[in-house]
């Protein structure tokens, strides 16, 4: 029998997904590997769940009832930073580009096996924990990053960034004028490559331009480098 004490140490998920049989062996597969898991059918129910509910994970849907997934994952996003990995069953760039930039932080198509997604929940949730641990801040004209707090604050004013966001832009600006490739980048924060597709580096640092850039478009921190990937300016043009 598991104690009060060791469920409470389990890491929780929320599973958002109205099929009942992706539901049943999901939650089954989860729960054999030591997770927590609670488990939603419909977007709005989702939606409210995981905002008075303390998670270390969200899998989420895209196809829900009430609320697409896409609704569920900004109304998310809003308010909380904890790593959402999104279902589609559809085999199309468009809809894994949305998700990222409404703040998903990884995805996995269906048909997936349950085992696949574990181990991606677990790589996302190890990330999640600091994939750079050391504590401090660094400091540019525009912008702010406490690494310890993991908060993110812009001219003045905290900005939500969610767990790749922050780790993308402080491995870039711990590493200024460094130009790193988009296989380095999907590397170092999202794992192995065969998970993740290079266009994901593409729509966080379009992400981070409009959150930290004083103009996006002529971006003066976030630089790409033709060809080749992305580095970090700290010098003012």
């Amino acid at each position: 029998m598991v104690s009060r004490r060791e469920a409470s140490m389990k890491q929780r998920i929320l599973l958002i997904d109205d099929e009942a049989p992706i539901r049943e062996l999901v939650s089954l597969y989860f729960a054999d590997a030591g997770f927590a898991v609670d488990v939603e059918t419909d977007g709005r129910s989702g939606l409210h769940r995981a905002l008075q509910t303390s998670y270390d994970l969200i899998v989420l849907d895209v196809l829900l009832p009430e609320l697409d997934g896409w609704q569920v994952c900004q109304g998310i996003r809003a308010m909380s930073h904890v790593p959402i990995l999104m279902l589609t069953a559809r085999d199309d760039e468009t809809d894994v580009v949305l998700g990222l930039e409404l703040g998903a932080d990884d995805y996995v198509k269906k048909p997936f096996t349950p085992r696949e997604l574990v181990a991606r929940a677990r790589a996302l949730l190890r990330r999640g924990r600091g994939l750079l641990e050391e504590a401090g801040t660094i400091e540019f004209p525009d912008f702010r990053m406490d690494h310890r707090a993991r908060e993110l604050v812009v001219r003045g004013h905290a900005v939500p960034c969610p767990a790749k966001e922050f780790e993308l832009l402080w491995l870039l600006g711990s590493n200024p004028r460094r130009v790193f490739s988009r296989d380095e980048l999907l590397e170092a924060i999202w794992g192995r490559q065969e998970f993740i597709e290079p266009r994901t580096v593409d729509v966080h640092i379009h992400r981070l331009r409009d959150k930290i850039e004083p103009e996006p478009e002529r971006p003066r921190y976030l630089r790409t480098v033709w060809g080749v990937g992305y580095r970090f300016d700290d010098v003012a043009r």
